[in-house]
């Protein structure tokens, strides 16, 4: 069986559609990693874990740094909870928080 990533909803892909070409395509090429070779092969620098269940793909671009922070759902999917793009060295709480709420819209 295949991995899939998915976004949660629209909110997730006009996220990502605001980042510049360059870090489009970067993440396009880490989620062609997970669906070709399976999550258990792509580590760091492409994904970490992040807190409890929310894991982040990590994104650096020529002038900046985003992140897409995801949770492993049931049959080898990946679901992009929220992306963003960096300001800081730390992921913002806030960040955190919107993808923990989002994350309530996935079935239990």
């Amino acid at each position: 069986m295949n991995w899939r990533v998915e976004y949660l909803n629209l909110a997730v892909q006009e996220e990502i559609d605001s980042w510049p070409t360059d870090m489009r395509a970067k993440l396009a090429r880490i989620i062609d990693l997970i669906e070709d070779f399976g999550l258990h092969h792509v580590r760091e620098p492409y994904v970490r874990h992040s807190q409890d269940k929310l894991w982040e793909m990590r994104v650096r671009g020529d002038d900046d740094v985003a992140r897409a922070i995801y949770v492993m759902a049931r049959a080898r999917r990946i679901i992009i909870l929220h992306a963003f793009r960096k300001k800081t060295q730390k992921t913002p709480d806030r960040a955190i928080r919107l993808a923990r709420e989002r994350m309530k819209e996935l079935d239990p």
